[in-house]
């Protein structure tokens, strides 16, 4: 018993040292957006996919409709709402010249509801540079002028933005947060910044640039028709299109609250896990190095108490529960403040890759997920 958790201490000591390590590397590569220096000239088609977003429309496009420094257009795609979307949409457009309500068309087979509704805006759109927006994200004043002009200084083909996450309850507290600790622990920034191996693609679909000539060359939307989680698969048809993408750090111009319960938190994370983390050979890997990364030291710690781990190990094994917060930690610092997902880190964890499994376990059995009140196969990456 002795020889196994001396092992396990060791071990989780050196997969958190190399998560951490890795983590700090990539927090220096995740910046924010530059600086507004004297750019004129900029314009973008805003473009957003809004079905049943009755609740949450309005802020964006008032905080949309407040941006400086850039011209806009604001298309909003009613994907067949039914709770007064399309009314509210209407009424700015009747306000606001630079606004327009598209009214979708009924998804054709082999595509899904956001997919489509995103490939229909693009067709739209007047402008040559795309900013996709989901409509549960809320801009600063200057976001969309310094995010457009970031994409412009850089080149890169598809540019994507991470939010401020807003969480309220219980369970978006506990799994929300792991969206930036995820991304920084286990992307490697180096490879995605300066490669265009499509493995090394990430982005957010909460907030997308791109250019009409790139969105035509990579297929756009079309190319993930199928797709329930376009942060992972859009940036991987760019990729291979030959294209390139990156992303910034976006919590100090924007804020999105995803979700508001545990039921949606956990319903959303499911869609998005098949085409994520839920596939083989690469979850059981992903759950081993999380589980010794994340929940090992705190689990030894817990178990020092009853006197089962010898004295001369409890340096490491500080050392280990040290590492394995420090990620967590800055990033409630830095990106949410969810302070409650710091103190039950190891919960959070378990709870993810919780939702990993059962989605792998449903695909395998060839079942579909449920979303916006619709029916999907899960499609594979």
């Amino acid at each position: 018993m002795t020889d196994a958790i001396t092992l396990l201490i060791w071990v989780s000591l050196g997969v958190s040292a190399f998560v951490s390590g890795l983590f700090l590397i990539n927090l220096f590569f995740f910046r924010k957006a530059r600086r507004l220096i004297s750019v004129h000239g900029l314009q973008a088609s805003v473009l957003i996919p809004a079905r049943n977003e009755a609740q949450r429309i309005g802020r964006l496009l008032d905080s949309v409709l407040q941006s400086e420094g850039i011209t806009v257009e604001v298309c909003v795609l009613d994907d067949e709402s039914d709770d007064g979307t399309d009314a509210i949409v209407k009424s700015y457009e009747e306000r606001n010249p630079n606004v327009r309500l598209i009214q979708g068309t009924p998804i054709p087979n082999g595509w899904s509801g956001k997919q489509f509704a995103c490939w229909q805006l693009a067709q739209s759109a007047s402008f040559s540079e795309f900013v996709f927006l989901d409509a549960d994200v809320v801009l600063t004043k200057d976001a969309l002028a310094r995010a457009v002009s970031q994409r412009q200084h850089t080149g890169v083909d598809l540019l994507s933005g991470f939010p401020r996450q807003q969480v309220i309850t219980i369970g978006e507290q506990l799994l929300i947060p792991l969206i930036h600790q995820i991304l920084l622990c286990f992307l490697p920034f180096a490879l995605m910044r300066w490669t265009r191996m499509v493995a090394a693609a990430a982005g957010c679909g909460q907030f997308f640039l791109t250019t009409k000539e790139a969105y035509k060359i990579s297929g756009g939307h079309d190319s993930i028709r199928q797709s329930l989680h376009d942060g992972v698969m859009l940036p991987g048809s760019y990729r291979l299109a030959g294209l390139t993408t990156d992303l910034f750090d976006a919590s100090n111009i924007a804020t999105c609250r995803m979700y508001t319960s545990f039921d949606e938190t956990w319903s959303g994370l499911m869609k998005n896990a098949g085409e994520g983390f839920a596939r083989l050979p690469l979850l059981p890997v992903i759950t081993a190095v999380m589980l010794l990364a994340f929940v090992a030291p705190m689990t030894c710690l817990v178990a020092s108490a009853f006197g089962t781990v010898p004295a001369d190990l409890m340096l490491p094994l500080f050392a280990g529960c040290v590492l394995s917060y420090l990620p967590r930690f800055i990033c409630s610092v830095k990106f949410d403040r969810a302070w409650l997902a710091c103190a039950f880190n190891p919960l959070s964890i378990i709870l993810f890759l919780t939702i990993q499994w059962i989605a792998l376990f449903r695909k395998q059995l060839g079942k579909g997920v449920q979303w916006r009140q619709r029916s999907y196969k899960v499609a594979t990456p």
